[in-house]
């Protein structure tokens, strides 16, 4: 490693797939290392919507500031640049106060774009967006997600079939650069680093991991993920946004339209977020920068995290911990 790299402010990335157990094990490394949390969900950000994004309780916050939870309503723009900007200042402000900040999450995009800056992308073309719009509304998903998967098979593997935002943008993209977003992100190469990550991803069995879905989305249910979902409709919400297009608000607006039963429901939802995990392994699984550690395994984590902070006693300068 370095020298610049070690001058550079230090992170602690805890990260992993949907219902690994991330907010228990960084809340516990958060009290053992005076370490603030910065959030890396990109559901959590939104204001009214706690149980389906299963933001970390009241409880399990206390003594341990959290930060980038509640920041926008469902109806208003975020994205990943918007996020890099909130994440690196209130990271810098953390770590100016004396104290260590911790990034949890398992939006890779998110973190990656902490970590190493965003490629340029052109600008939103608004008639290329209505034309996609309406081919998405005729034609249906699978038409221009196989067009996507023709055209960028990269980019398509790490963007679920109904994301209706991030497949459209993509295929605007290619139409307004000849060229498939996977290759400029590969000449970017997210190289444009800000911070020294230490980078942990939680490793369970899949089995064990499927069964804590199941388990978490019976649990939402249970604790009224419906009536929260119902709330956001009666507030105004289009359950065509963004946000209500989510794994488990998707499926919540169908129950309460009377499209599915409620058993139907809980297996829609267990089973899109099986998927979802799968999705987010592959993408961590792609940076060998990230340690993998059985999250029952305290001391592995304590035991990296010493080491990691210990390299910046050695004289290095800036924000170093």
């Amino acid at each position: 490693m370095g020298k610049k790299t070690k001058e550079l402010p230090k992170l602690i990335i805890i990260a992993g797939p949907t219902a690994s157990g991330k907010t228990s094990v960084s809340v516990e490394l958060a009290r053992l290392f005076d370490a603030e949390i910065i959030n890396a969900d990109s559901m959590q950000v939104y204001r009214g919507m706690d149980i389906g994004t299963a933001k970390p309780s009241i409880e399990e916050r206390k003594g341990v500031p959290h930060h980038l939870l509640d920041v926008v309503n469902p109806d208003e723009e975020y994205n990943a640049a918007i996020y890099r900007d909130m994440a690196s200042a209130a990271a810098l402000d953390i770590i100016r106060r004396g104290r260590r900040a911790m990034v949890v999450g398992g939006t890779g995009l998110y973190i990656k774009s902490l970590l190493g800056g965003l490629f340029q992308c052109p600008p939103a073309a608004p008639e290329i967006r209505e034309s996609l719009t309406r081919e998405w509304e005729s034609a249906g998903p699978r038409a221009l997600y196989e067009r996507l998967e023709r055209l960028d098979p990269q980019s398509a593997r790490n963007i679920h079939p109904n994301d209706r935002v991030r497949v459209l943008r993509a295929l605007e993209v290619i139409s307004l650069t000849n060229r498939p977003p996977s290759a400029l992100s590969r000449e970017h190469g997210f190289s444009d680093h800000a911070f020294n990550a230490l980078k942990f991803c939680l490793k369970r069995d899949r089995e064990e991991l499927y069964h804590r879905v199941n388990t978490r989305t019976i649990a939402m249910i249970e604790a009224g993920l419906l009536v929260e979902t119902e709330s956001l409709l009666r507030k105004g919400y289009s359950p065509r946004l963004k946000p209500l297009q989510a794994i488990g608000y998707k499926q919540a607006v169908e129950y309460l339209e009377g499209r599915f039963s409620l058993e139907k429901t809980i297996e829609k939802i267990q089973r899109e977020t099986r998927r979802y995990a799968k999705r987010q392994l592959t993408w961590f699984r792609a940076d060998p920068e990230y340690t993998w550690v059985d999250p029952r395994q305290i001391h592995v984590f304590v035991r990296e995290i010493e080491t990691f902070l210990a390299l910046s006693h050695s004289g290095a300068g800036g924000f170093g911990l």
